[in-house]
């Protein structure tokens, strides 16, 4: 029975009945899978009296996509966190190492970039800092589609490569580190109080990619976040404006994360976990040379395919991550 008010409240009316329809999605579509298979089983004890091996193996097919479907039910089960649902900035940070390490951070991007396509889910560019002589310092991107903050949230962590470097003309082996941070798109239903005294607000000029998009004024937007030393920014927008606006979103989702740590008692705030990028705290390593190797090491899913995974296929990473890091 709803609420007389429940319809007033028209965030939280959305909400529900978003959540609602998930949970009716999935209870039809097991119970069409389990018809599926009852109607199957019967076929196949057909096929085997006839002995008919084309419909036995149009039979193991359709089991094979039952299965799929199956599966992907189950992970959307995985992601019941009340912010599993929503969008997601996803932040790439080249560790020390100069242009080694800002080489890095443009593959990942490109990485969640070919993944973000190939989902056919949407990717905006929110701020970018190029490398000096290659790649890139920093970017932000927002990624928009079901559930990718839960599909994407376990990415945060330090990420390592070792490859023979392009860079060097000795051909030499290098390792390089690049922090990636995963945080929500946060919608109008979760309040978070920002007070303006707070807040330094600081424009430039947007350094784009030059030619006609590049700003002659200054529309580029930081916002640095005092009490907890949170910094956002945004150049993605012609206007100063929107950009300003898309930061204040950026940095509620930021100070939600913050105060959520806070509560679990983490030993470490948002912008230290970023800070040591280095040997400590990785989640994965990307080995090119001497042998071709892609391992987490939370859940020692690899694969001896990288470069696959660097041209988006992560699925199972992230299928492995939901699985063992949510049980």
């Amino acid at each position: 029975m709803l609420k007389a008010n429940f319809w007033q409240d028209k965030n939280n009316s959305k909400r529900v009945i978003k959540e609602k329809k998930l949970y009716e999605d999935l209870i039809n579509s097991h119970k069409n899978s389990a018809l599926k298979i009852n109607d199957l089983d019967d076929l196949f004890e057909l096929a085997l009296e006839e002995g008919n091996l084309s419909v036995q193996k149009e039979i193991l097919q359709n089991i094979m996509d039952i299965k799929y479907e199956v599966k992907k039910n189950e992970i959307k089960c995985f992601l019941s966190n009340e912010n599993d649902r929503l969008d997601c900035f996803l932040e790439i940070h080249a560790g020390a190492g100069g242009t080694e390490s800002q080489d890095w951070a443009e593959m990942l991007r490109r990485m969640y970039t070919k993944w973000t396509t190939n989902k056919g889910y949407k990717i905006q560019l929110i701020s970018e800092h190029k490398g000096d002589e290659a790649g890139i310092k920093s970017s932000t991107i927002k990624i928009s589609g079901e559930f990718i903050f839960g599909y994407l949230k376990n990415e945060s962590g330090i990420h390592r490569l070792v490859r023979i470097s392009p860079f060097d003309s000795g051909a030499r082996r290098h390792t390089s580190f690049a922090s990636v941070w995963v945080y929500p798109v946060l919608d109008d239903n979760i309040k978070v109080e920002i007070l303006e005294k707070d807040l330094r607000i600081d424009t430039y000029r947007s350094s784009g990619a030059g030619g006609q998009h590049v700003n002659t004024t200054d529309s580029a937007v930081r916002i640095t976040h005092l009490p907890t030393n949170i910094v956002v920014q945004c150049q993605n927008e012609r206007s100063q404006h929107k950009n300003k606006e898309t930061c204040m979103t950026m940095l509620k989702a930021r100070l939600y994360e913050h105060e959520l740590e806070k509560k679990e008692k983490q030993e470490q705030s948002i912008e230290k976990s970023k800070s040591d990028i280095g040997w400590g705290h990785q989640i994965r390593s990307y080995v090119l040379h001497p042998y071709r190797l892609v391992k987490d090491n939370r859940t020692a899913e690899e694969s001896s395919e990288p470069d696959k995974i660097l041209n988006g296929d992560i699925d199972n990473f992230l299928e492995s991550n939901l699985y063992k890091l949510n049980v």
